[in-house]
């Protein structure tokens, strides 16, 4: 029986594609964010984090965001509505997807220990 309610929160990805390879993208991380400024914040945090390696035009596409796209973003998640930011450098795309999701609390969760079918899962791209 669960006890507890359902949270509102926002599944954040970060993915990567080699465009000159043609392959299909890649997930390099996922985070589980509780408001919009936590979810933004881990892009933020990554651009900034990453901005001083990326060429001069990815470079300029990521600062763009976080000075002038970061605010639609967060709006845009106050509102429900998934976003997505994204920088090119060189032959590789790098995506952040936010999406608005209810996290369901965790059944027969004791001690830190995750249930047995928690292993099974295996994300997905969805198109």
């Amino acid at each position: 029986m669960l006890t507890k309610e359902l949270r509102r929160g926002y599944w954040c990805e970060c993915w990567t594609q080699d465009l000159s390879e043609g392959e299909a993208p890649a997930l390099r991380a996922s985070f589980d964010a509780y408001s919009a400024p936590q979810a933004d914040r881990w892009v933020a945090v990554t651009l900034r984090t990453i901005s001083p390696a990326l060429d001069a035009d990815a470079s300029n596409e990521a600062w763009h965001w976080l000075y002038d796209g970061r605010i639609e973003t967060r709006r845009a998640l106050l509102r429900s509505e998934p976003c997505t930011v994204s920088v090119t450098h060189a032959d590789t795309r790098i995506t952040w997807t936010i999406r608005p999701v209810l996290y369901l609390p965790l059944a027969y969760r004791e001690k830190g220990e995750l249930p047995a079918c928690a292993q099974d899962f295996k994300p997905h791209r969805t198109d």
